[in-house]
């Protein structure tokens, strides 16, 4: 059920032994809802804790907060989490048909808690985090801060996407009044690469395939590449962005290897095509600008599906 503002400050205010649930395949938006509303939670004299399947990525390790004393949880929140399934398996299974509210800002939300607030127009869920913090008069500390920027900046691609609003500007500017390292936060997420990443970068360049006069680009990132340049799942996110920076290309397709040989297709679009739509077809979600699905077939087959459907999105 849909549950308004007001109602989604008031259920935090009166929550008790809260469980926090990000995402899994976890990133800086999901991370840093999730370890800012924890701590805000704390100064507000509560016990919160945070779960996530995959646990927290090395290059994430700086929004992590050590647990404090175990408890049994009495109230469950996911944030940015869309579907229940996106929780990963083993999460789900403990905690998907127990999720009490569903803080997000996927407008494809499935609905899956008991109550959702779901602000679609928001750039990303740490901007909503933002705003019930501020309704709740928590103190926004520096550590408060540095989690919700980095969700900001994270998921606007450093304020250079479409979904990024006046507003959004004006919460990145308090946050660093409120002591956010903006500038540091910026160069981890976006000017620091490993030399395994550049190889990586490299290789699926060198394999890229445009299709429909240059419109539409795909990428692959296979199981061998990862392990012939020593990159981890969750440091390949940046290339996703790089399907569309090819002038020309509307569509830009990332099709990701997964460990049990499924993948994972993520889609970024320019204006006048919806990623989201493109997914849905395939039983996926997210954004206009960018969504993801995934296949249990070879890459091929998963390629000539959306290609089938892709062309019909082009402006």
């Amino acid at each position: 059920m849909k549950i308004d503002f007001k109602t989604a400050m008031h259920r935090l205010q009166s929550a008790e032994d809260v469980l926090i649930l990000a995402h899994a395949n976890p990133d800086g938006d999901t991370l840093g809802a999730a370890y800012a509303l924890l701590l805000a939670l704390q100064d507000l004299g509560k016990r919160a804790k945070v779960v996530c399947a995959d646990g927290v990525p090395e290059r994430y390790r700086f929004l992590y907060v050590e647990p404090q004393d175990d408890f049994e949880e009495k109230y469950i929140v996911s944030v940015d989490v869309a579907d229940r399934a996106l929780l990963g398996k083993a999460v789900e299974e403990s905690y998907g048909d127990r999720v009490d509210l569903s803080i997000d800002h996927h407008g494809t939300n499935r609905l899956f808690a008991k109550e959702s607030y779901v602000e679609p127009d928001a750039a990303s869920a740490c901007e909503v985090v933002y705003l019930l913090l501020l309704s709740m008069n928590v103190h926004i500390t520096k550590d408060i801060a540095d989690r919700l920027y980095t969700g900001v900046s994270t998921d606007t691609g450093c304020f250079c996407y479409s979904n990024v609003t006046p507003r959004t500007f004006r919460i990145a500017a308090d946050l660093m009044e409120r002591g956010a390292d903006a500038a540091g936060i910026n160069v981890k997420m976006f000017e620091t690469k490993k030399p395994g990443f550049l190889q990586l970068e490299q290789m699926v360049l060198q394999g890229m395939e445009l299709y429909e006069n240059g419109r539409i680009s795909v990428l692959t990132i296979s199981r061998a590449m990862l392990d012939k340049t020593g990159c981890k799942d969750e440091e390949i996110d940046a290339i996703v962005a790089l399907s569309r920076q090819i002038e020309g290309v509307v569509i830009g397709i990332t099709c990701k290897e997964k460990a049990d040989g499924s993948w994972k297709v993520s889609v970024r679009t320019h204006e006048g095509a919806d990623a989201s739509r493109l997914c849905a077809l395939f039983g996926g979600g997210g954004h206009k600008r960018a969504a993801g699905c995934s296949f249990d077939c070879s890459r091929d087959e998963a390629v000539r599906a959306l290609l089938s459907a892709a062309p019909s999105f082009l402006p």
